[in-house]
């Protein structure tokens, strides 16, 4: 199983699943991220969190918490 946060800069990954319960997944959700949608990891932070991610074409920053939580392919 890969994750988001086994994803390199530079690289596109697409979400196959959603993992977590309640409201961390739906957070997730309403950041953009579901099933089928495509994902290039900008930047990632000198100490390694947070990930600067390009979602449906803006910006967003996510902890790696939360990137171990979106599985991709």
């Amino acid at each position: 199983m890969k994750t988001l946060k086994d994803v390199k800069v530079g690289e596109t990954a697409t979400v196959t699943r959603l993992h977590g319960e309640g409201p961390v997944k739906r957070r997730i959700m309403d950041m953009g991220i579901t099933k089928g949608v495509e994902i290039l990891v900008r930047k990632i932070a000198p100490l390694g969190d947070p990930m600067e991610l390009c979602v449906r074409g803006y910006e967003l920053s996510v902890r790696k918490g939360d990137a171990e939580m979106i599985e991709v392919q």
